[in-house]
This record gives C-alpha cells, sequence and structure tokens, in this order.
C-alpha cells in the first residue's frame, strides 16, 4: 500500500511539472529533446524594441519652412522626409529642425502634411502631436497651446510689384489712404496689421502664401504682408515681385509676435513640449547664427515649383 501511494504522488508531481512547463512565461521551454527553446514575442515586447515616433504636423506648401517634392533628397544630397499617407517628401527649415529633435531624442521623424486653417483642430483630434510650422507665439495661440522657445527668429516685410505704384515705398505711412489692396495668409499673426494700412481695402486673403504672391503677381492685391524668408523664397522663382522691408519708426505696431517662431503641442501635453524644449537645449538650438545659416541653405534647396 505503501508502495502504491508513492507512486501515485511521483506522478502526480511529474504531471505538475509537465503542465507548469507548458503555461510558463518565462524567457524558454523545453523541446522534445530537452533543449531550451526562446519563446516567440509578444506584441508589446515587438512594439517596445521599436522606436517611439515624433509625429509632426505642418503645411508642406510653406517654403522655405516647409514644402513638398517628388524626391527623397534636395539638390544638397539632404534626405527629405516621406509624408504620411502619400507618395512625397517634406523638406524646408521645419523638417530639418525636427529631423534634428528627433535624432536627439532617439525617435523616428513623422510628417503629417495638413492645411493650415485646419492645423491645430487636427492636432488636438491626435492625428499628430506637434506643429513645427513656422507658427509664431502669439498671446491668442498661447491660450489654446503650450510652445517651446523659438526655433527661428524672422522679420516681417511687405511684397509689392517691382513696376508697380507702391514699388519705391519706404514706410508704412507712404500707404496711408492710398487705396491699396492689401492681403496675407488666412489664420495667421499677420491679419491683425492689415488694418494698419489706413484707408486699405481688405478682405481678400488667401490659404497659402503662394496664392498671396500669386495675388500680387496678377494684380488682384497691392500689398502682400508675410515674413522675410517666405518672401526671400518666393522671389527666387518670380522676378517680378520686390520686397520691402520698413524702418523701424514708421512700420508696423504688435507684430513682434510673429518674431518668435516656436513648436506647438496640445496645450496638456507639457511633458512632449519639454523633451523637445530639451532636446533643442541639448543641440544648442537657440543661436540665432545657427538658425540662420539653416534657413539660408533652406531657401537654396527648394524645388522651383515651391
Amino acid at each position: 500500500m505503501k508502495k502504491r501511494i508513492m507512486g501515485l504522488t511521483l506522478a502526480g508531481i511529474m504531471a505538475l511539472g509537465t503542465m507548469t512547463g507548458c503555461g510558463s512565461n518565462g524567457g524558454s521551454v523545453a523541446n522534445a529533446g530537452g533543449t531550451p527553446q526562446s519563446q516567440p514575442q509578444t506584441q508589446a515586447e515587438e512594439a517596445s524594441d521599436e522606436k517611439a515616433v515624433l509625429r509632426v504636423g505642418m503645411e508642406c506648401a510653406y517654403a522655405p519652412f516647409n514644402w513638398t517634392q517628388d524626391a527623397d533628397t534636395t539638390p544638397d544630397g539632404s534626405k527629405a522626409v516621406p509624408i504620411f499617407g502619400s507618395d512625397f517628401y517634406a523638406y524646408g527649415y521645419d523638417v530639418a529642425v525636427a529631423q534634428m529633435l528627433a535624432d536627439e531624442l532617439g525617435m523616428e521623424l513623422e510628417v503629417h502634411k495638413v492645411e493650415w486653417s485646419s492645423i491645430g483642430i487636427s492636432m488636438d483630434a491626435g492625428d499628430y502631436d506637434c506643429i513645427i510650422a513656422g507658427m509664431g507665439r502669439t498671446a491668442e495661440r498661447e491660450l489654446s497651446y503650450s510652445f517651446t522657445e523659438p526655433y527661428y527668429y524672422r522679420d516681417n516685410c511687405i511684397v509689392v510689384k517691382k513696376d508697380g505704384p507702391y514699388a519705391e515705398v519706404k514706410g508704412l505711412s507712404d500707404l496711408a489712404n492710398t487705396g491699396c489692396k492689401v492681403t496675407t495668409q488666412l489664420g495667421t499673426g499677420w491679419i491683425p496689421l492689415l488694418d494698419q494700412i489706413e484707408g486699405a481695402e481688405t478682405g481678400s486673403n488667401f490659404e497659402t502664401t503662394s496664392e498671396c504672391f500669386m495675388a500680387v503677381s496678377n494684380g488682384v492685391a497691392d500689398v502682400c504682408i508675410v515674413d522675410l524668408p517666405t518672401a526671400q523664397s518666393a522671389l527666387l522663382t518670380n522676378d517680378g515681385l520686390k520686397i520691402i522691408t520698413f524702418e523701424e519708426n514708421d512700420t508696423f505696431t504688435g507684430d513682434e509676435e510673429m518674431v518668435n517662431v516656436c513648436i506647438a503641442t496640445r496645450k496638456d501635453d507639457t511633458e512632449l513640449r519639454d523633451k523637445l524644449q530639451g532636446a533643442m537645449d541639448s543641440i544648442g538650438w537657440n543661436e540665432k547664427a545657427k538658425m540662420d545659416e539653416l534657413m539660408d541653405k533652406a531657401i537654396t534647396q527648394q524645388p522651383a515649383a515651391n
């Protein structure tokens, strides 16, 4: 009887060991020959092996800050970034900065193309996590978004026809009561500046800066208010336009907000904002000389179509 009980006990222990081996979540199990084998990775483990993704929204239509192109490289060999969900690529100052920050953070860069008028709405909807798109940090926008420190400082200007009636203006006062037709890009910090041109005709603004420049070229508008790098970019392919920068004592007021170009995150996503700011600090992206050097380079790399 004692031998029978011992036999049953031994059999139970062996069966329990077999069950434990089949159900174990350990790193290996034994095969039929007793050799340890690695377990397949779970989906969670596979995901943890992948780089985190920095999802960035931009127009991809605002040269030299960002643009769309067919090729995956620029004339000097710089790598363009695939535009999410398309067969095209993005490059420009914003893309170059975004790539540097992604590299510093050990993340993959994913560029999402979006119209300017819905760029904030799409971020809030979760389509991407930050905006790196030549966005000026304004008091109004700070009510809705969190911002880093500037990653670019820009000057503002006006663009007119080279052979038009406003080609020789020197200051804002020269435009007063001329009845000139003024325009700028919809949804930008330049909109409030339109009313500072006394007696001007306002109301016809456009979705993109390219459309603004076309309006001036075609006589639909006489004056476009915009930033200097974008104007310089436009003149590369339209020599019928002229850039005018006003003197300090005869220019727009309240345009200082548009000088500070910052990265925006959702208002409550201060963690990502701080990570991006930390990356900017780590690579020393707070020196205007570095910023200007990269912008000068970006202007030379854009395709003619932009």
